[in-house]
């Protein structure tokens, strides 16, 4: 990422399937403030994590993310922030931010692990602009697209 590179914070919209060549493949969506969307194709587990913490849902055997905010609770660090940085080859590149003792520390990941991550720390998601703005659509385009209730 360039250092000119802008960042701003979006909110997730919602896990959603989403026609894709003829079949229905999960993706995670992100909204801006001014109501532009940004879908990132996730895979199954991911969107089951995602769309469970959003609707407050407790699974009976803790998922891997609520493994991986469990240990860093117990490791005294915080989750600062995420950032979606990068589309390379159509796969988007992210970065979780954790804070301890006054210091930071980044760490890659893919976009739905930080996302799933963030949502449990009320942790701001935070983007590159211009990756963004590359892949964001219009409501009106996603209409059509059904929100995940669950997998079969």
């Amino acid at each position: 990422m360039n250092s000119a590179s802008r960042i701003k914070e979006v909110t997730v919209k919602g896990v959603y399937m989403i026609n894709i060549f003829g079949r229905a493949v999960p993706a995670v969506m992100l909204e801006d403030e001014e109501g532009l969307l940004m879908p990132i194709h996730i895979g199954q587990a991911e969107a089951l994590s995602i769309n469970s913490v959003l609707k407050g849902e407790t699974m009976p055997r803790p998922m891997t993310h609520d493994l991986i905010v469990s240990m860093l609770k117990r490791l005294e660090a915080e989750v600062d922030r995420v950032l979606i940085d990068d589309k390379v080859d159509n796969i988007y590149y992210a970065r979780i931010t954790l804070k301890k003792d006054g210091t930071s520390i980044d760490f890659d990941a893919r976009p739905s692990d930080c996302i799933a991550i963030a949502l449990r720390n009320d942790a701001s998601i935070m983007i590159n602009e211009e990756v963004f703005n590359s892949d964001a659509i219009s409501k009106e385009n996603f209409l059509g697209s059904k929100a995940i209730t669950g997998f079969t």
